[in-house]
């Protein structure tokens, strides 16, 4: 069998040195459809290895569930990186940051207040054993040690940014070790002289992250990590998106000149990434140093192929400077053709108010309740209670993330954590109170992970404390049966006319089957969107995205549907598929 292990100043493959060209590609931000195609366009800008996280509550939405099949399917996502003669390496957590739902970790999982996140305690390892216990066997089984692609398994992440337990570290590369995997463990931190002495031990093999000044970064880690390789894990060639922030880039001759320093000393890198993806449906996460900053749809990340899987002119940039330091294939994938544009109508519509009953189930309370009471780990809660003229207004202690509100369905305000608004006048008469609490996303860095979603009370009045409280968790991970038979049995209406928030919107359209869509949604302020049942994710005004990539295997040539979530409301009930994405604006 082929050997894979760390050597006095190299990674060696068989005995031999070996420069690990890498580059990170999240299985759960791409079609499965379309996993192929992006291994292959990353062995032909030169790399030879392909890095995923697992997103731990991508697998285990609920506890006792674990979920390996369709777009779960790691075991198939790391055969088809054998099948391209490809590496692969992995990094299982249990935390993994990755700009997604609350770094990967179950919201589950955080919501038992005796849990002690990242640390060396009984009932967060007794969760990791049974995560390790469902996903290790079929990592194991594909190790190079066993004629499989992945030579490397990374422990934690990014550990020295939030803490130093090695009981902790030590007990989570016992666990690996004992469920099978012998390849070689890493740890990565960033390049930052207390990062690295906090976030590792000795049993692990350090590696950094960084993403310029590539000679300076490795000195210092070579500082921590005094023989063995130098590697890059993370050489962050792009960055993420905000909503209501500029489109993020990073020009590509810097890249490439620091991508060339990295590999001319002699290290190990993984491009991340090298092909972002998308944050499909609800699984963006969120940062919060002060003000609270939700990842966008995109995860497109500047990266050097697209998000819709095109090469760019960073793929040629990095390509060239790979091609000077290992063998490079002769073909270039093809640029691809302008996408299909057409315009939908949305002809039928339903009131959110008129649908609750089919999403989820009326609970009463006597005191206000998280999303995490609810066991409703992402997505949306309706709140309802009455008031009173004498109310006046109502405030909360904190609303994660955001709420619009109403009286008597009329609109009366919006409350956003990202203003830090908690306080919402209301008109002098009484009424049922409702409050549409968005989710949108949990943190995913810093002391802020695992906190609870939705209003934070107490709930309190000019008047008094509001304490009766009903609640509606609302199931949109998928457009449920019994909406979808609402929509269809609802009146086809006037496309040019308004339409109020909250409500669905259903259209039809044909098209080029198979092929990538750009959806707009001009004139439409917040929500979701799925087509044909897949949910593309949360669309919103604030931008910069102006466009949401629609994955070319979930459309069919006829009878194509769409369904919008729309908060707030649209000037008509028009939408269009247009040739090209639209990230944003660059500039600030």
């Amino acid at each position: 069998m082929p050997t894979f292990e760390i050597g006095e100043s190299d990674f060696l493959l068989d005995g031999r040195p070996h420069q690990v060209i890498s580059g990170a590609l999240h299985y759960f931000r791409v079609h499965p459809d379309q996993w192929a195609d992006r291994i292959h366009k990353a062995r032909l800008m030169g790399l030879n290895t392909i890095e995923t996280y697992v997103a731990w509550n991508f697998h285990a939405p609920e506890r006792g569930r674990f979920d390996l099949d369709g777009r779960r399917d790691l075991g198939r996502f790391l055969d088809l990186v054998a099948a391209e003669g490809m590496h692969a390496i992995v990094r299982p957590g249990p935390y993994i940051c990755a700009e997604w739902d609350g770094g990967g970790l179950p919201g589950w999982l955080l919501a038992d207040p005796t849990v002690g996140v990242r640390r060396h305690e009984p009932a967060y390892l007794a969760a990791i054993e049974q995560y390790y216990d469902q996903l290790l066997p079929l990592v194991a089984e594909r190790q190079i040690s066993r004629g499989g692609p992945v030579v490397a398994v990374q422990i934690e992440n990014e550990y020295g940014a939030y803490g130093d337990d090695q009981d902790y570290l030590r007990a989570l590369i016992a666990m690996t070790r004992a469920r099978g995997i012998d390849v070689p463990l890493l740890s990565c931190d960033q390049a930052d002289d207390t990062m690295q002495t906090r976030g590792s031990i000795p049993e692990l093999h350090r590696t950094a992250t960084f993403g310029s000044r590539s000679t300076e970064r490795l000195a210092l880690l070579r500082r921590h990590q005094p023989t063995g390789p130098l590697m890059c894990m993370e050489f962050w060639n792009g960055w993420f998106d905000s909503w209501g922030l500029h489109h993020h880039v990073a020009p590509s001759e810097a890249n490439a000149q620091d991508l060339d320093d990295l590999l001319a000393a002699g290290g190990s890198v993984n491009l991340y990434m090298f092909h972002g993806g998308t944050n499909f449906g609800m699984t963006n996460g969120a940062n919060d140093k002060g003000t609270y900053l939700p990842i966008t749809t995109s995860y497109d990340y500047d990266a050097p192929l697209a998000e819709h899987g095109a090469v760019t002119p960073k793929w040629h940039a990095m390509r060239e400077v790979i091609a000077r330091y290992a063998p490079v294939p002769d073909e270039v994938p093809a640029d691809p053709a302008p996408a299909p544009e057409l315009t939908v109508d949305l002809t039928r519509r339903v009131a959110l108010a008129d649908v609750v009953d089919v999403l989820g189930e009326t609970r009463t309370w006597d005191h206000l309740p998280t999303h995490d009471e609810l066991a409703q780990w992402s997505g949306f809660v309706l709140y309802r209670t009455r008031v009173t003229a004498a109310d006046r207004a109502i405030t909360f202690t904190e609303v994660r993330d955001r709420a619009v509100v109403a009286l008597d369905g009329e609109p009366v305000g919006v409350l956003s954590r990202t203003e830090h608004s908690r306080t919402v006048p209301l008109p002098a008469r009484d009424g049922v109170l409702t409050l549409l609490v968005e989710d949108q996303g949990r943190v995913n860095y810093g002391p802020r992970i695992g906190e609870p979603k939705g209003l934070i009370g107490p709930a309190r009045t000019a008047a008094r404390e509001v304490t009766d409280w009903e609640t509606v968790a609302l199931r949109l991970d998928e457009v449920e049966p019994a909406l979808a038979e609402r929509l269809a049995a609802a009146p086809v209406a006037e496309v040019e006319a308004p339409v109020a928030g909250p409500a669905f919107l259903h259209g039809t359209f044909d098209t080029v089957a198979g092929a990538d869509h750009f959806l707009r949604l001009d004139g439409f302020g917040k929500g979701l969107v799925w087509v044909n049942g897949f949910p593309l994710g949360r669309h919103w005004s604030a931008g910069p995205t102006a466009t949401m990539y629609v994955p070319g295997p979930v459309l069919r040539a006829a009878g194509n549907e769409v369904v919008v979530l729309e908060l707030h409301g649209a000037a008509s009930a028009r939408v269009a598929f247009v040739a090209a994405p639209d990230l944003g604006s660059s500039e600030v």
